[in-house]
């Protein structure tokens, strides 16, 4: 009972949070889901492309149900290249693949219980139960909706985990505010520390 239970509220959450990724692309151009957003090259449309290589695999190979399409080669995600789109790739292709690997990934967690043995050979400790995987791809999951987040509130300050939940585009001035009130306490916060 505990152990049905706890595959039912990881994997609800992991479908909610796969939502809020494919969310964070709504009402973007081309250009704004794909450009590079930070020093390191990450953008909104390269980290769903990412979320959907690394999902099918660990839901596939590692539990022996590999994902039935092509993928990648490993020398090619380890170069980076499953963090970017080509401009021959397109939005509904990636997003299609992601919600394909989703199905793949959903199957395998309902065949399977908590307790099932999967290898990762490329973790150090490879043997592992679905429970273990479960919880790594709802963190791994978390943590890329998060920078998301942070890449859409860049682009056009929306900000959240869903269009019913999403921040309201603020007053330019409120907001102004707000932002230079945490950069005074910042600077005090500096100075106060450099006097010591």
């Amino acid at each position: 009972m505990t152990d049905d239970f706890a595959k039912d509220y990881l994997h609800r959450d992991l479908r909610k949070i796969r939502e809020v990724m494919l969310w964070k692309l709504d009402g973007l151009s081309e250009y704004d889901i794909r450009r590079p957003l930070t020093s390191t090259g990450t953008n909104l449309l390269g980290l769903v492309k990412h979320l959907s290589l690394w999902e099918s695999r660990y839901f596939g190979e590692v539990f022996g149900r590999p994902f039935p399409e092509p993928l990648p080669t490993w020398d090619d995600a380890g170069q980076g290249a499953d963090l970017w789109v080509t401009e021959y790739e397109t939005r509904e292709e990636i997003i299609a693949r992601y919600r394909r690997v989703w199905e793949h990934s959903d199957a395998t967690i309902t065949a399977l219980t908590l307790d099932s043995p999967g290898h990762v050979p490329w973790w150090p400790r490879p043997d592992v139960k679905l429970f273990n995987i479960l919880i790594h791809l709802l963190t791994e999951t978390s943590r890329h909706a998060g920078h998301a987040d942070i890449l859409r509130e860049q682009l056009d300050d929306s900000t959240g985990t869903t269009a019913e939940y999403a921040t309201a585009q603020h007053d330019a001035a409120a907001r102004d505010a707000h932002r230079a009130a945490i950069e005074r306490a910042a600077k005090a916060a500096a100075a106060a520390t450099d006097k010591d």
